[in-house]
């Protein structure tokens, strides 16, 4: 039950967040309180925020209207405003107590709009990254502010030389260099930079023996070699995250004193010219997180010794049935397990039963499971999200002398479920029955041409659910007017169902207008739907012309019976039997409800 001072702030927070509301309906509320400068200077520093996020995502705000936050406002997000440029920067420059600054990927931002920034005193953190019109001159500007502690500057134009200068910027403890073309001569010249706690230099020219310098930064615990020649790494005594993805790496760590106490290890995509030798310095007693995906790892003895592991991605290596014995000695503390495009089947699942207590999510992707694997997978009692996009799943087992089970009813059990991945799979509308009672389920995605307007039926029993995906499915205006979506469903995806109209989609975002509706024709957020949705053009020619035949195909019908009979006028008899597709009226039922498998 929650306590009256519970009450009030959650009244409090509703309150604020509808004068927020109705300060932004439009260009004439704001121009209102525009005039009452001095209000809205006096407002806290978290409400200005707020107010200045909801101006920004509702396309109401402009260069002047920044002049009346100057007073107020700690923190401004403009990332990935195109529309910024040198004039923002000009009102932004004024903001006395302006504390961070994110323009990454305004890509109007040039030298010239960083003059602005020049003296202030409180700035400590400035995102520039991917604003490619920065140049060194650019950097010239930055200097002149002492306070900074957080600079980014990936993939911008800044050279070596630029970089060089950041070496007066003592006070900088993040540093993000990404993609710039660093030699070991610049790195040597921020040796002065002590404070240093984040570095990042993926895609530099750095080598060995730039590598070697990084000892000079006794704070460091963050830092990114991916993508660079580095392949020996010195023992670094404060660092906890390193990744070295994408590099070829024959030793880490390596050196005297005291090991770093590693906690995330990131590795994907690296070639091990000896995993014995590479990982024979790391303290694994640490180490929590732990990324070697397409990887050119073929053995797994080492994972035993990484006890303290909750994070474990081995997608894209050729881990086997052989191999998940080992991921089963250090399962009682792992929460993330992903194992996309291994080896693994039904059986190596099998062995993971029972010895991932707290396991929360897996991912096995376009493996070989099956509908065997869903009954192990039910024996993990604290997943809450399951990935089984792309595998050999039909939805039923089936047992000898019996009939056949619906393979996903197993996951009833799992209380914590709350995502369920099955796109790309051989499910049928019969196979998502069972789905209909689970109270948890909030995020549900399913992509299969077998899917009809029988699927939203089921579906719409699902309490809780929140994003629907139901991608490439045979569905039509009957079925998508008799579908009463769950009262908490948010987000419907439905791309690739062709057979749907510009139309029909509207009509029902009219009926439910708190639905942000996805698809090919429209993409309509529940704040457009009483105004100007927003539209996509179609330029595949084959959804053009599988609408044309769509709608030769859509009869009127009173009953989902001669709808599913409708749907088969859509496909060639080719089609019909390359789909082995035949309609829920024509299959024969087990009396219960549920379609019997071909």
């Amino acid at each position: 039950m929650e306590s009256s001072s519970d009450l009030m702030i959650g009244m409090e927070s509703r309150l604020v967040l509808m004068c927020i509301d109705a300060a932004t309906q439009s260009r004439d509320t704001v121009e209102k309180w525009r005039r009452q400068r001095r209000t809205i200077e006096r407002m806290p520093s978290q409400l200005a925020e707020a107010l200045l996020r909801r101006l920004l995502r509702r396309r109401l705000l402009y260069p002047s209207l920044l002049e009346v936050f100057k007073r107020s406002v700690e923190e401004i997000d403009l990332r990935g405003e195109n529309h910024v440029d040198a004039e923002w920067l000009a009102y932004l420059g004024a903001f006395r107590y302006l504390r961070s600054l994110n323009v990454a990927d305004c890509h109007r931002i040039n030298n010239s709009a960083l003059w602005a920034l020049t003296g202030m005193t409180n700035l400590k953190e400035v995102d520039l990254s991917r604003c490619s019109k920065v140049t060194d001159a650019g950097i010239r500007h930055l200097l002149s502010i002492p306070s900074l502690e957080k600079l980014c500057i990936s993939q911008t134009g800044v050279t070596g030389d630029g970089v060089t200068l950041l070496a007066s910027l003592t006070n900088l403890s993040v540093l993000d260099l990404g993609g710039l073309h660093i030699t070991d001569q610049a790195l040597s010249s921020l040796q002065v930079l002590t404070q240093l706690q984040y570095l990042d230099l993926w895609g530099s020219e750095i080598s060995n023996t730039g590598a070697a310098l990084l000892k000079m930064f006794p704070k460091l615990s963050f830092l990114n070699l991916a993508w660079t020649k580095v392949t020996n790494l010195p023992n670094l005594s404060s660092l906890a995250c390193l990744n070295m993805s994408n590099c070829t790496i024959h030793s880490l760590l390596e050196g005297v004193g005291n090991k770093a106490p590693l906690t995330k290890l990131i590795l994907s995509g690296a070639t091990f010219f000896d995993v014995s030798e590479a990982l024979l310095y790391v303290q694994t007693s640490f180490l929590s997180f732990l990324d070697l995906s397409n990887s050119s790892l073929m053995r797994f003895f080492f994972l035993p010794y990484m006890s303290a592991l909750n994070y474990l991605d081995l997608s894209g290596t050729p881990m086997g049935d052989d191999g998940v014995e080992q991921i089963a000695c250090v399962g009682a503390n792992l929460r993330y397990l992903n194992l996309n495009k291994t080896r693994v089947s039904s059986a190596g699942v099998r062995i993971l039963a029972g010895h991932v207590p707290n396991l929360e999510t897996i991912s096995l992707s376009q493996t070989a499971t099956d509908d065997l694997a869903i009954s192990y997978i039910s024996m993990m009692p604290a997943l809450k999200v399951i990935k089984l996009g792309s595998m050999c799943i039909k939805g039923f087992i089936n047992q000898v002398g019996a009939e056949p089970v619906p393979s996903l009813t197993a996951l009833k059990n799992l209380q914590f479920l709350e995502k369920l991945d099955l796109d790309e799979t051989q499910i049928r509308d019969a196979a998502l029955c069972p789905l209909s009672t689970f109270r948890g389920l909030s995020h549900l995605s399913v992509k299969s041409a077998s899917l009809t307007d029988m699927s939203l039926y089921h579906l719409s029993s699902i309490q809780k659910l929140i994003n629907l995906s139901i991608h490439d499915a045979v569905l039509t205006k009957t079925g998508l007017d008799s579908f009463t979506p769950p009262a908490t469903l948010r987000v419907l995806d439905m791309r690739g169902c062709w057979l749907l109209t510009k139309d029909v989609l509207l009509e029902f975002c009219k009926r439910y207008s708190n639905i942000e509706l996805r698809h090919e024709l429209v993409h309509i957020l529940p704040s457009e739907t009483d105004g100007f949705p927003s539209t996509s053009r179609v330029s595949s020619k084959t959804l053009k012309s599988k609408q044309k035949l769509g709608k030769q195909a859509i009869l009127s019908s009173n009953s989902l019976k001669d709808m599913f009979i409708d749907q088969r006028l859509k496909y060639s008899r080719e089609e019909l039997l390359a789909l082995q597709f035949s309609s829920m009226s024509l299959a024969p039922s087990d009396g219960r409800g549920y379609l019997m498998p071909e």
